[in-house]
């Protein structure tokens, strides 16, 4: 099943095949061909940054962070 987010990136990548449809310079085939190559193009670079950015999560069951105690510094006046 096709996310709605790659037809979404892949009508934003061949947007200006179909404004130039709006203005009449291109044929309807031409803008739905380059929809079709664009979907395929939008899965591949939405499934990229969803490997790229899968591991920036919180994992289940760690701790919020390193519990740190502050000490305090020797602080010698000039």
């Amino acid at each position: 099943m096709i996310r709605p987010s790659v037809l979404l990136f892949a009508l934003l990548i061949s947007a200006p095949a179909l404004y130039r449809y709006v203005l009449d310079q291109v044929d309807i085939t031409e803008v739905l061909i380059r929809f079709v190559i664009a979907v395929p193009i939008a899965a591949l670079l939405l499934a990229g940054l969803r490997f790229v950015t899968a591991g920036y999560g919180r994992p289940e069951g760690k701790p919020e962070g390193t519990p740190v105690t502050p000490t305090p510094m020797d602080v010698h006046e000039a």
